[in-house]
């Protein structure tokens, strides 16, 4: 049963993202994945995360079970704000419609959410993209309450390593009382690793995910990761934390939770399939597809 229904039995969260993460596919294999034995029953929720690099759809049953979704390398969004709106509503329709045909059944609701201070009109802009693409948007969640769905904190800090940018947030209670977002992620990961090894962009981005290659490449973003670690080190001065939980996709990169502790003292962690905690909290906040 789902770790994060109350009165339910649970595995772990560990065994809850390593589940959903055999479930979320990537593009290329969710094109072929065959569609579920029956259609799934009851209500559905869905989450939608837009992120600098990458865009995630993630499908939970009424018990928040994960059931399917897909996610796939993109550049349609800069520090939290959309910049080619096209673009982003054609993949993710494309994503829903993949999607769709695996779980046998439609999405017409989705929560989707944004990081910690972005204006107004970019907030309302991703509604306006999960709307284009075929599914109401009945809610927004902002990024930190969202992962926290899932990770259940009481006490500490999440830091969020994307794409574009790393967010903090801190946990007192189990609300976010503090959160702040600073450029530097995993986009800058791989221009440094282009820039070293003379590839471009895209060759970088993908050789950066494959765990084989991380400890060569450590080296060369190790000070990216110091750079992070400077930032985290900065916001938890002033509102001190005994664990980080590192979530983003760059924290799966090997090494990057020990770096933050050197730097922060602070015991630092990073959850399985990092990259799926957000949007999972998204689709876990609401979202029931009926």
């Amino acid at each position: 049963m789902n770790a994060l229904s109350p009165g339910l039995p649970a595995p772990s969260l560990e065994a809850y993202l390593q589940q959903a993460g055999e479930v979320i596919l990537h593009r290329s294999q969710s094109e072929t994945a065959p569609a579920l034995p029956a259609a799934p029953s009851g209500d559905l929720r869905v989450g939608v995360d837009l992120g600098t690099a990458y865009l995630v759809l993630a499908v939970l049953d009424e018990a928040g079970r994960p059931l399917a979704g897909e996610w796939q390398f993109a550049q349609v969004v800069k520090d939290g704000l959309i910049v080619d709106y096209i673009a982003a509503t054609d993949l993710l329709k494309g994503m829903k419609e993949r999607v769709e045909r695996r779980l046998q059944r439609e999405l017409t609701r989705a929560v989707s959410g944004y990081p910690p201070g972005v204006p107004r009109a970019e907030v309302r802009a991703t509604a306006h993209v999960v709307q284009a693409a075929g599914m109401d948007c009945p809610e927004l969640v902002d990024e930190p309450t969202a992962a926290n769905n899932i990770l259940r904190l009481q006490n500490g800090a999440i830091v969020d390593v994307g794409g574009g940018t790393t967010g903090i947030a801190v946990v007192r209670d189990g609300q976010v009382v503090y959160t702040a977002d600073e450029p530097t992620g995993g986009t800058h990961f791989s221009l440094v690793i282009a820039g070293s090894l003379g590839i471009s962009f895209e060759e970088a981005e993908a050789l950066k995910i494959q765990p084989a290659q991380q400890p060569r490449l450590f080296p060369l973003v190790r000070p990216v990761m110091e750079k992070v670690a400077a930032i985290v080190k900065r916001h938890i001065t002033s509102h001190p934390v005994d664990q980080i939980t590192l979530i983003g996709g760059t924290s799966a990169f090997q090494g990057m939770a020990a770096v933050i502790e050197e730097w922060t003292g602070v015991k630092t962690s990073v959850p399985p399939r990092p990259a799926l905690v957000t949007p999972l909290g998204m689709a876990m906040q609401g979202g029931r597809d009926e």
